[in-house]
């Protein structure tokens, strides 16, 4: 690969923490309680961004209603107003660390850290034991949450993974055995694809990261065609792939998984077209494209930031524009600060649809809204009325079981519904038609689980 690069200066990555709220020079002309509040909020939910996101990408003259800022920073109207009373003193207060954590910890265990029955559901078994730090939801596809990725360049506010990263080994996945999903793999022909997922592999030095990659490359293992990871590098920190002392290295081995004859997708995740205007990350895909490896994009819909029909389509056609595949519109998951930023199924169906109307049928490759709920992903096809009854038509992409993939069903109209499990079914029906077969799934899992605790013998 010619690696002709745009002539762009290396950065050398800052992170800012919480503990840097008080010295950022751009948030010097904010009240003292607007600090406070920062403080306050990002003591129970994470909070993490870098020099490059404050100084290109959010702009300082629009706050608050600015979206990167929103995307980046804490706010105050992601607490509940009751836990926020409860943290503000603490903070106020200077009160002993442990105290504050063991604030936040209660106020962190009523956010759903796990939603759609990920620990309970998704964590499968090699020889008779739980294999932590991966998942095995869909058939084909296995996601692994390397260690050392476990953390990301900045967090958007809305992350579902929030969990991974307040610090409570309690609530992390995580594995460092790689030689493990091998095995796992080699055991389970049905698995075409691994997803690198965290956080964020691409925090990983590439040394690290070919400790993971490079042993999925066996010719054992052909029955694995593609591998995936999951980045908001490309939005979040560029550099990664232009001028780190590691980005030749890093293509390089994007090129050796694309020779090895496996595709390779990042899975980039884009919040606001405001990402893509940036020479750097212009540069950064044109860099990953050299290699062989696909870019598809996907984030979740969410108010302050991206909720409106304009943002999403400019978002499509600059993505189309580059090159890079517009994949997934998602809807915000029940978990974390999910009052702040959710929307009406209804309002997040009406935004798609507007969108996609504005754009080529290049980039009518996106689907959505795509809720990630604990039975599948399922998406909303229409908004229609049927034998005199308004309903949402739905249908999995993915399942459980994959017998229920392309299925359409239906769901009563509810103008207020947020998320899956607060729909109903239409037509006087008392369940949807994966209900009952989901039942026994739970069922097994749980006798299963049950069955470790009591017999040793090699289940692999």
């Amino acid at each position: 690969m010619t690696r002709r690069t745009v002539s762009i200066k290396p950065r050398v990555y800052q992170a800012y923490q919480r503990k840097d709220l008080d010295i950022l020079p751009e948030l010097r002309g904010l009240p003292p309680s607007e600090i406070l509040a920062m403080k306050a909020v990002s003591a129970v939910l994470p909070f993490r961004t870098n020099n490059y996101v404050v100084e290109e990408l959010i702009r300082w003259d629009e706050i608050p209603e600015d979206p990167i800022y929103q995307l980046t920073f804490p706010q105050k109207g992601m607490l509940t107003r009751k836990d926020f009373k409860k943290m503000i003193p603490l903070i106020q207060n200077d009160s002993p660390p442990e105290m504050v954590a063991q604030a936040a910890l209660e106020i962190q265990k009523r956010l759903n850290p796990h939603p759609a029955g990920q620990r309970e559901l998704n964590v499968p078994t090699l020889r008779g034991k739980p294999l932590q730090g991966v998942q095995h939801k869909y058939r084909e596809t296995v996601l692994f949450f390397p260690e050392h990725g476990q953390t990301c360049h900045a967090y958007c506010t809305y992350c579902f993974r929030w969990a991974q990263f307040v610090g409570n080994e309690d609530l992390k996945f995580s594995n460092n055995q790689i030689d493990l999903l091998v095995d796992y793999l080699l055991h389970h022909e049905e698995v075409r694809n691994v997803l690198f997922t965290g956080g964020d592999p691409l925090i990983m030095k590439t040394s690290v990261l070919r400790r993971y990659i490079e042993p999925l490359l066996i010719p054992e293992l052909e029955n694995l065609t593609a591998i995936r990871i999951g980045t908001k590098a490309t939005a979040y920190w560029p550099y990664r792939f232009l001028t780190d002392s590691d980005a030749d290295d890093l293509l390089r081995l994007f090129e050796e998984v694309v020779a090895s004859g496996k595709h390779l997708a990042l899975m980039a995740h884009y919040s606001h077209p405001r990402e893509l205007e940036t020479r750097e990350a212009k540069e950064a895909i044109r860099r990953i494209h050299g290699t062989g490896a696909v870019i598809r994009c996907q984030s979740p819909i969410v108010r302050h930031v991206n909720d409106t029909a304009g943002t999403w389509a400019q978002l499509w056609r600059d993505q189309e524009s580059l090159g890079a595949i517009p994949y997934y519109m998602f809807v915000e998951r029940d978990t974390g600060p999910r009052n702040y930023f959710e929307i009406p199924l209804l309002k997040a169906y009406e935004v798609f649809q507007g969108a996609y109307h504005q754009i080529s049928g290049l980039g009518r490759t996106v689907r959505g809204p795509v809720m990630s709920a604990t039975p599948g992903k399922v998406v909303i096809d229409a908004i229609c009325e049927l034998a005199g009854e308004k309903v949402f038509s739905l249908k999995f992409i993915q399942g459980r079981n994959p017998d229920w993939v392309g299925k359409p069903f239906f769901a009563r109209f509810d103008p207020k519904a947020t998320w899956f499990d607060q729909l109903r079914p239409a037509f006087g029906a008392k369940k949807f038609f994966f209900d009952t077969d989901f039942s026994h799934f739970e069922k097994e899992v749980v006798d299963s689980s049950l069955n470790l605790l009591h017999s040793p013998r090699d289940r692999g």
